[in-house]
């Protein structure tokens, strides 16, 4: 897949992350290269590279590594259903399955003697797991 054809052929690093909605705001997309939690074909980059077409790009966001190809670079902010068309994602589903486990558990823990659940909490501990 292609990117379309007006998009230019570099963009700084924190706005195209930013674009691509892996940040909520720039100011945390330019933290995150600041933090070394950005790579850029391995090697640690900082806010204002460029990055261009076929780089490697990895984010790391809690406890998900994303592994991320760079297909184009848009003028903007994209539409959550247009980021196909500038990024390949090639994050393994094992990543984002660690970062549901850890939701989970944090639900799950209990502090220690507030006694056995009710049969509300058994519920939504059930229905959190995917039961019936």
């Amino acid at each position: 897949m292609t990117a379309p054809s007006d998009s230019p052929s570099s963009a700084r690093l924190d706005k195209w992350l930013w674009a691509l909605r892996l940040f909520k705001t720039r100011p945390l997309a330019t933290a995150a290269c600041k933090a070394g939690f950005v790579t850029v074909n391995g090697l640690v980059a900082k806010p204002a590279r460029d990055v261009r077409p076929g780089e490697q790009i990895g984010v790391r966001q809690g406890l998900v590594q994303r592994s991320l190809v760079v297909l184009g670079s848009p003028k903007g902010r994209v539409a959550a259903k247009q980021v196909k068309d500038y990024c390949e994602d090639h994050t393994p589903p094992e990543e984002f399955e660690k970062a549901r486990t850890q939701r989970v558990q944090h639900l799950l823990e209990r502090e220690k003697g507030t006694g056995r659940p009710t049969k509300r909490d058994r519920r939504l501990i059930d229905h959190l797991l995917g039961g019936d």
